[in-house]
């Protein structure tokens, strides 16, 4: 094409991948890539699959996408919509990282200290994310599959660490302008998005005036700064997914007492509890180089 448009960006790399799985098949995958992560993780995960933790199909009248979600008391039960491709396993991966995060806080801490933030909420199910992707490159004699999941892991870096970073930045620069006083109309606040797209996407990229009003349609900006954790999360979750890759059992240890802070202690003395200090630039610089590798592996 002669002009890339903003919209562009959105269309697929690559076709979709023609496999399906079955539940029983997932399962098997799933437990699999989180070997690394120790006998007792998995032997939780595999108790999570027997007992029923997952709401695994679509039905009628049911919630669509995927969460985890329960109570101190409760299992964290997990709510999906399974019709076998490789995307849906990697979902039901993410939401038991999710799930097996709030299990090591409520098993560990008392109820009102299990809740972790939301700054490390996405830690867990990253970090599950990214060691099955890594397992099935390394596995797959597939050239077609390989460049399906390069495509996704491209699509999470891009979609949090820079587009996460982006809406965060344009959430600040509004609540700034109130605190200053100012009003915030409708045109005000297009004109800041738009200027931020512009930064963001530079002279590459054609940005049509209609973009301006994007803002409007996340419904994160609704809930107030709630997107930077997106950000942080795959920054920490890259970091600690190489470590438990490199370093093997000698640093599953440290990861498990991660999952196990809750709310006992700040997130980012949690996050050094997994050897991770958000606030060393290098913990950023790692991740932007993991998003590097799979740009130039596909």
């Amino acid at each position: 094409i002669d002009e890339l448009h903003y919209y562009d960006v959105y269309a697929p790399l690559v076709a979709d991948l023609d496999v399906k799985y079955t539940y029983e098949e997932a399962q098997e995958l799933i437990l699999k890539a989180i070997e690394p992560l120790g006998k007792e993780y998995g032997d939780v995960v595999c108790g999570a699959f027997r007992d029923r933790w997952i709401d695994v199909y679509p039905n009628k009248g049911k919630s669509s996408g995927a969460f985890s979600s329960g109570t101190y008391h409760s299992n964290p039960y997990i709510l999906c919509n399974f019709t076998g491709s490789l995307n849906e396993v990697s979902t039901i991966i993410h939401e038991m990282g999710h799930s097996m995060h709030s299990y090591y806080s409520c098993k560990n801490n008392t109820p009102q200290e299990s809740s972790y933030t939301i700054f490390v909420a996405e830690v867990a199910s990253t970090v599950n994310e990214l060691l099955f992707c890594h397992k099935k490159l390394r596995e797959s004699n597939s050239r077609e599959e390989k460049l399906s999941i390069l495509n996704q892991l491209m699509e999470t870096y891009k979609g949090t660490l820079y587009r996460q970073t982006m809406f965060a930045e344009f959430e600040r620069d509004i609540h700034a302008l109130t605190e200053k006083g100012e009003t915030l109309t409708r045109e005000v606040m297009c004109d800041v998005y738009y200027k931020i797209i512009k930064k963001y996407f530079g002279n590459s990229v054609v940005c049509d005036k209609e973009i301006a009003c994007e803002w409007m349609r996340i419904p994160h900006f609704y809930r107030s700064f709630y997107v930077y954790k997106y950000a942080t999360c795959i920054s920490a979750a890259s970091a600690i997914a190489r470590r438990i890759e490199t370093e093997g059992e000698e640093y599953i240890g440290k990861y498990l007492e991660f999952l196990s802070c809750g709310g006992r202690i700040s997130p980012l003395d949690s996050l050094k509890v997994a050897g991770i200090d958000m606030s060393d630039p290098a913990v950023v610089e790692a991740a932007i180089a993991d998003f590097k590798e799979a740009i130039e592996t596909f």
